[in-house]
């Protein structure tokens, strides 16, 4: 038995199931394995950021999980058992995105919601089965194992590997996966528990030789706790339970445990590969690049990686943009995946060394020096920023050219509030996955002209003193990838430069 599809996705959490309702959503075939026997029940990764959102709104799924998860609304940070800081996120993120915030939604129940969005569109995961292997050879040859033990082949153009750290995607393409192990052991636990701390925000608790991360969950007195595991626990890791967890912040942060729901010990990795595909195959997600849980970047890492592979398939596979345009894939996202990886190893490494000067930074240094910081409005939307992944960008890319105002092409399109008492906003036009054109106050008539000749939508807004805060220029012309990133930005507000781009990288609307 054997089968044809447009793109073959092997793994089924997060990264894999958005691949795979992006790539429906725009009319690409494709069939999505997994070798386990059902989706995650455990919650796993937690955090939902902004940037992930805006691509949800896009695809029509964010207002839903916004309603099932947790705002998240504030965080604090404790050090020796005394509070040294507390930051609200929504003052945070104001006027920079329509989610300003990060959401808590564990993991096992966002694959649930992704999975019933892409059975919705006609498409459900094929469970039990697994890559056996693949050859390219002008299109993708690769074998199944299906449930019952026999095996099929299959045809598709392109294969996407997001099937996680052990990726038989990237080790059957022999690529590297350079990096390392922390040699902490880690615990995470969903906990039923009381105390001042249960109060729906964030927590995160250094001491000399721990650290305590608290989530909230949603439903009252539920929590996600991420900590250390006793550094004498004679157990094997296998063997651990909840009574092997260093118990000084919880006590010190009167965290009364009364419940534990799941409880599981990891080590951290932190690896970036070597190549992020080859030929007719792509690395995505775990796959492609893990790192330290620190600000919850992981799965919305790989959930960008998604969102910028899907519409270059699409392109391709329709006609619409030549082959070379896939090439920009890893460009684009092993830089912020090195990037990314860097500052996390940093973080993480400070958070957890033993040595005195380290503890010396957490204990003396970062009581003094964070909370004034987090006075600074400056500050807090840098962090907002940086942390959402709303300041991720591709401006050393091949796709990306000019400039206008303070917007670069390669940024993610600025976001514009929309007036008061409206409901409308520039983000609702990103909603068709396609290339469209942007103009802020008035579009020459040659613009509208060429749009039209060439099936690209054109959106004008009204200028308003909004739109200058967001560093967009007035009547300047910004070209828009499908993801939401500006391709080109010209400030003379040329029709020309549109088509000189188009042109020159063989793109087309797939209108």
């Amino acid at each position: 038995m054997g089968g044809v599809t447009d793109v073959l996705i092997i793994g089924a959490g997060p990264t894999g199931l958005v691949l795979a309702l992006w790539l429906t959503r725009l009319g690409v075939g494709v069939r999505i394995i997994d070798k386990t026997s059902e989706p995650g029940t455990t919650s796993r990764a937690v955090a939902v950021q902004a940037r992930t959102l805006e691509l949800y709104r896009q695809l029509g799924i964010a207002d839903a999980v916004v309603e099932r998860g947790r705002k998240m609304v504030a965080a604090n940070l404790w050090t020796a058992g005394k509070r040294a800081a507390h930051v609200r996120f929504g003052d945070m993120g104001a006027g920079l995105s329509p989610y300003p915030y990060a959401l808590i939604f564990p993991q096992d129940e966002h694959e649930q919601l992704l999975i019933a969005q892409l059975a919705k569109a006609g498409v459900d995961v094929e469970r039990q089965t697994e890559l056996v292997d693949f050859e390219d050879a002008g299109s993708v040859r690769a074998r199944l194992k299906r449930p019952d033990g026999s095996q099929e082949t299959i045809t598709a153009a392109y294969i996407a590997g997001c099937d996680g750290t052990h990726s038989a995607v990237r080790q059957a393409l022999q690529i590297g996966f350079p990096g390392g192990t922390y040699a902490h052991l880690f615990y995470v636990a969903d906990v039923d528990a009381g105390g001042g701390v249960m109060n729906g925000e964030i927590h995160v608790a250094l001491d000399t030789t721990d650290f305590l991360v608290v989530f909230p969950l949603k439903g009252e007195g539920r929590a996600r706790l991420i900590g250390t595991v006793r550094a004498d626990s004679a157990q094997e890791p296998a063997n651990l339970s909840w009574k092997d967890v260093s118990q000084r912040v919880i006590e010190w942060m009167h965290i009364d445990v009364a419940q534990v729901h799941w409880f599981s010990t990891y080590h951290v990795h932190h690896r970036v590969a070597d190549h992020f595909g080859r030929g007719r195959a792509f690395l995505l997600g775990d796959a492609a690049h893990v790192h330290s849980p620190v600000g919850g970047q992981g799965m919305n890492t790989g959930i960008g990686d998604a969102a910028n592979l899907a519409w270059k398939l699409a392109a391709v596979l329709r006609g619409s943009a030549d082959a070379a345009v896939l090439q920009t894939y890893e460009s684009e996202r092993i830089a912020f995946a090195r990037r990314l990886v860097a500052t996390t190893d940093q973080a993480f490494t400070g958070v957890t060394s033993p040595g005195a000067i380290a503890r010396r930074v957490r204990l003396s240094i970062v009581p003094r020096v964070i909370p004034p910081l987090f006075r600074l409005a400056a500050v807090r939307r840098f962090m907002f920023r940086t942390i959402s992944q709303t300041a991720v960008n591709y401006r050393g890319s091949a796709l990306s050219e000019g400039r206008a105002g303070d917007v670069h092409g390669g940024d993610r399109l600025p976001w514009v509030p929309p007036e008061r008492g409206a409901e409308a906003d520039n983000f609702d036009a990103l909603t068709s996955l396609d290339w469209q054109v942007h103009v802020y106050g008035n579009a020459a008539a040659e613009l509208q002209a060429i749009c039209a000749g060439r099936k690209l939508k054109l959106h004008v807004f009204p200028w308003r003193s909004a739109t200058g805060r967001t560093g967009l220029r007035r009547d300047s012309v910004y070209l828009v990838r499908p993801d939401g990133y500006v391709a080109l930005a010209d400030g003379d507000g040329r029709a020309a430069a549109i088509a000189s781009y188009l042109d020159a990288r063989q793109l087309k609307s797939r209108q």
